[in-house]
């Protein structure tokens, strides 16, 4: 099939416009720079110019195409209402679009926030709802249209989708822990992160593309729980430095915007999603990544 994706040059993008070529499927991805239409041309992929605030660009790319992967967003950590406001507006037109077609539009969703004192599963409903809500409530936005003729897809990716070049919330955390002198955990360090490893979400991208049903939830997921102290010392032991504990309190100004997430159980199960569609994460775990150097050169 032929897939429009936004967000084509990000982290997570990347490996999913890799894995849709490898499979045979054409790509045309959102590029906004030179240098993005480039690299995505280099790998055979189509090239649309443009941003997420193209909306016109947007919705003719998405009925150009026989199905939508959503994975852009501005990631403006300092204004979350202009991130909310274009995640809903990019929603809106491009599964508006859609609609009557039974095309598939698979978006990135969060697992922060879903529960408490248990991992999250894929029947868990996103309490974000509205406009004011995390990522604006794009998840249910999204699955509004389904009832309309849209196949809705969302990918729950785990808070460390990691691996070798990954500039995400690890590439913060290890840059911290250089500042400072010290890797650090918060509180008690029993806050624990689900983790699964780049290439691996990617496939999953693919075959809940392919074979989901409308409203499902999947969770890119390998790893349920590595608690936020194991991180520590993990990076502790590959940049030798010392381990410490920082208050709740003090974990925004040691961290800086990931201080916040970093003190947050972001624990999944993805057990539904396997079963679903057969998918069977593999590569190596968080730790192991962590241990191998793949942030060992990380700079923020």
């Amino acid at each position: 099939m032929h897939v429009f994706v936004t967000g084509a040059t990000g982290w997570i993008g990347t490996a999913v416009v890799d894995e849709l070529l490898g499979a045979g499927h054409e790509v045309t991805g959102l590029a906004r720079s030179d240098a993005a239409a480039l690299a995505l041309a280099k790998k055979g992929a189509r090239v649309r110019r443009g941003d997420l605030d193209d909306l016109d660009g947007l919705r003719d790319g998405a009925i150009d195409a026989h199905a939508v992967v959503h994975l852009g967003n501005k990631h403006d950590w300092a204004n979350p209402a202009e991130n909310n406001r274009t995640e809903r507006a990019a929603i809106e037109t491009m599964a508006g679009a859609l609609a009557g077609t039974d095309r598939p539009f698979l978006l990135a969703g969060a697992l922060a926030g879903l529960v408490q004192g248990r991992p999250a599963l894929e029947s868990d409903v996103s309490p974000a709802v509205g406009p004011d809500s995390m990522r604006g409530g794009g998840e249910n936005l999204a699955f509004e249209y389904v009832g309309k003729g849209v196949r809705v897809i969302s990918v729950r990716f785990a808070p460390s989708v990691h691996g070798v070049g990954d500039h995400g919330f690890l590439a913060s955390i290890t840059a911290a822990a250089r500042r400072h002198g010290v890797s650090a955990y918060v509180g008690d360090g029993t806050a624990a992160w689900s983790a699964v490893h780049r290439p691996a979400a990617a496939r999953l991208v693919r075959l809940g593309l392919e074979a989901a049903p409308p409203g499902a939830r999947l969770h890119a997921v390998a790893e349920e729980a590595v608690t936020t102290r194991e991180i520590a010392e993990a990076i502790g032991r590959t940049l030798d430095l010392p381990v410490v504990s920082v208050a709740p309190e003090d974990a925004a100004e040691h961290f800086g915007f990931v201080g916040r997430f970093f003190a947050t159980d972001m624990a999944a199960s993805s057990t539904a999603t396997r079963d679903l569609l057969g998918w069977t994460p593999s590569g190596p775990t968080l730790v192991e990544d962590i241990e191998a150097g793949a942030y060992a050169c990380t700079r923020r």
